[in-house]
């Protein structure tokens, strides 16, 4: 009996959020798939943050390198480059997109399916402090529209 409540109150400490963390959602997660030999590919997704907040970096246990990026106009010619942090202000949904900020699956040993679940790590940064914000991203078919290359 005892070793019962001991764990649940282990899960329950586990899952409590700390006294710093801020919520921050993410919806509409999703990669675009790849062909054969193409070594790069995007993730793209809506954040909203309850306070103030940057999002720093992403990760993926599936990707060997994994960036930040932003697209814009640079005059006549599109850019693309890594970008330190996007800002999440409070309250505001900040879409990750094509055409916009994204996040940059680069080096990819085998190419991305339809269908596959790709596992991001968000490093999001609030008031100084840093915590993780793990995301499933789902690989939706290439329909036209923006390609990355590097």
């Amino acid at each position: 009996m005892k070793l019962n409540t001991l764990i649940v109150t282990a899960i329950a400490v586990c899952a409590a959020p700390s006294a710093w963390a801020v919520n921050v959602s993410v919806t509409d997660a999703w990669a675009r798939a790849t062909m054969p030999g193409q070594p790069v590919s995007g993730a793209y997704m809506k954040i909203q943050s309850d306070a103030d907040a940057r999002l720093i970096s992403a990760s993926s246990s599936a990707v060997p390198q994994v960036e930040v990026h932003e697209m814009k106009m640079d005059g006549d010619v599109m850019r693309m480059r890594e970008v330190q942090a996007v800002d999440l202000p409070k309250g505001k949904t900040v879409s990750l997109q094509p055409g916009g900020f994204h996040i940059m699956l680069m080096n990819l040993k085998k190419p991305i399916v339809a269908g596959e679940i790709i596992p991001l790590t968000l490093v999001i940064e609030s008031g100084g402090k840093r915590q993780n914000v793990e995301v499933k991203a789902e690989a939706r078919a290439a329909t036209g529209g923006m390609q990355h290359a590097h």
